[in-house]
């Protein structure tokens, strides 16, 4: 569970990190890299430790890439609709239900 949480808040920073200038468009590009520069490493320092922890204890590396995919499209989802106030469309939603089929094969022994 720590994994997943650390992957989670981990998220929310690079999430940042990559798109929260995007409504800032007269910010210079070399500080808008700057700055999601700073920001991106708290994100290294969350999810390094969260996937040591969870290769430790007992997650593949497939398995934690996939996690961390999903975990990351969640949270833009989220940010894409509350901060760049852009719709959700259905497509989206059917998109990221194909995507959790892929985790549920990817966990499947």
């Amino acid at each position: 569970m720590r994994t997943i949480l650390l992957l989670l808040i981990s998220n929310v920073f690079m999430t940042i990190a990559w798109y929260g200038h995007l409504k800032h468009k007269g910010i210079p590009i070399w500080k808008a890299i700057l700055l999601a520069w700073g920001i991106a490493f708290f994100e290294y320092c969350l999810m390094v430790p969260a996937n040591r922890m969870g290769y430790a204890s007992g997650f593949s590396g497939f398995q934690l890439k996939m996690t961390q995919e999903v975990i990351t499209l969640v949270v833009f989802a989220v940010f894409a609709v509350l901060y760049l106030k852009e719709p959700f469309r259905w497509n989206y939603l059917v998109s990221f239900g194909l995507l959790l089929g892929a985790v549920y094969f990817m966990f499947k022994k």
